[in-house]
């Protein structure tokens, strides 16, 4: 049987089926028609300006390694003018993120790029390690979500950057979303989707250039471009919320190849829908309302919310047929001054007022939040509440009274 040829070019032999659409392409083909739709994210949403600094976070993952590559590749080709930075965080996670580390390191090399490392010792005093050994691993996403956000925001004011760009992919917004709608969050929604997100409270904004890529086809291009990127998953995020909705979104693609960037658009869609005052971000484009950024909210992590046993489903439309009967017994009282509709809604309810918040700065750190104190301090400060005493603190404590 002979070789099937590329659909672009007719005379090469097709190595790639994009996910997306099932159009084979050969190894150049493909590659170019990739960084071509990374460039037209990239122009139509006007990320970059000449001349301006930039730091790409970088993970040592496929997703950060790859959006190196392609930055590079495209700042030299287009000319964007950009000054590209390597900026990662360092979470303290012992056989993971150390090892990840020395491939940012190499990266930083091969592609001549300075790097700036940040701990979350060093900015909280906590590693992962410790935050887990003292949590547990439900919920220990949402410390590191919340640190991790805070630590990139430092590490770029450290190094006098105003623009961080992240390697979300088409995959991580579509499980964003489903996550949000599955959470009934429709403020995080809104922002979620945004390629661009700012706060008039920050000088840092950030940017995802890889938002319509799907994961597939960037790990496609890493491996025919032979990029040198590190492949082990956290050790503490298997039990994490976003991993059912990973789940799902995976198994809709199967149905459907086109599903990812499908809920991604459904998600913009819904986004311009929701009301200014929900979302947080007015017409103008600056936050109004801001939530302070997390990987995983309440209930998620571990959390069994949502999950159904198998006699649920019996007992709901047990309950239903119970209802239903129950419907001719039913007796209408209505209060004098009220009216009421035959779905007993209270016609005469005043709409309900959503809260708007401004942004400020936390009391404690100064980072921006709509709070006083904001949600790293607080976690914080749970945690060194429970924080077992060093031998040092126990031995100054000691010493302390004997000498009164």
């Amino acid at each position: 049987m002979a070789p099937t040829p590329c659909e672009l070019c007719k005379t090469t032999r097709a190595l790639v089926v994009r996910p997306k659409n099932h159009q084979k392409l050969c190894k150049t083909c493909f590659i170019n028609i990739f960084e071509t739709e990374i460039h037209n994210t990239i122009t139509a949403n006007s990320l970059f300006f000449s001349g301006e600094r930039v730091a790409i976070g970088a993970s040592g993952g496929k997703d950060s390694t790859v959006l190196a590559s392609v930055l590079k590749t495209l700042n030299k080709r287009y000319h964007y003018g950009l000054n590209l930075v390597l900026l990662s965080i360092d979470e303290g996670i012992k056989g993971y993120r150390d090892d990840s580390l020395e491939t940012v390191k190499r990266n930083a090399v091969q592609y001549d790029m300075p790097l700036e490392i940040v701990g979350y010792d060093e900015l909280y005093g906590w590693t992962m390690d410790q935050v887990v050994e003292q949590i547990g691993k439900k919920g220990n996403c949402t410390y590191c979500g919340v640190f991790r956000r805070q630590a990139l925001d430092r590490g770029a004011a450290r190094l006098g950057i105003k623009h961080v760009v992240t390697g979300h992919n088409a995959d991580d917004i579509a499980e964003t979303v489903m996550m949000n709608l599955l959470r009934g969050d429709l403020p995080r929604l809104a922002r979620a989707t945004s390629i661009v997100t700012a706060s008039a409270a920050s000088d840092i904004k950030r940017s995802k250039p890889l938002k319509y890529a799907y994961e597939k086809e960037i790990v496609y291009y890493a491996l025919h471009k032979g990029l040198d990127y590190f492949t082990t998953e956290c050790i503490y995020s298997p039990e994490a919320f976003r991993g059912s909705a990973r789940t799902l979104i995976k198994n809709l693609e199967k149905v459907r190849p086109s599903a990812i960037l499908d809920v991604v658009r459904s998600g913009e869609d819904m986004a311009r829908l929701v009301p200014e005052e929900v979302s947080g971000v007015g017409k103008s484009g600056k936050d109004i309302l801001v939530v302070e950024g997390e990987a995983e909210g309440a209930g998620g992590c571990g959390s069994a919310n949502g999950r159904t046993s198998g006699g649920e489903m019996a007992d709901m439309e047990k309950q239903l047929l119970e209802n239903e009967k129950s419907q001719g017994n039913e007796m209408e009282i209505t209060l004098k001054g009220q009216k009421h509709d035959r779905n007993c809604k209270n016609l005469n309810r005043m709409p309900r007022k959503l809260p708007k918040q401004q942004m400020g700065k936390c009391a404690r750190c100064g980072y921006l939040s709509s709070q006083d104190i904001c949600k790293a301090c607080m976690l914080l400060e749970g945690l060194n509440k429970n924080r077992p005493k060093t031998q040092i603190q126990v031995s100054v404590e000691r010493k302390t009274v004997i000498q009164r």
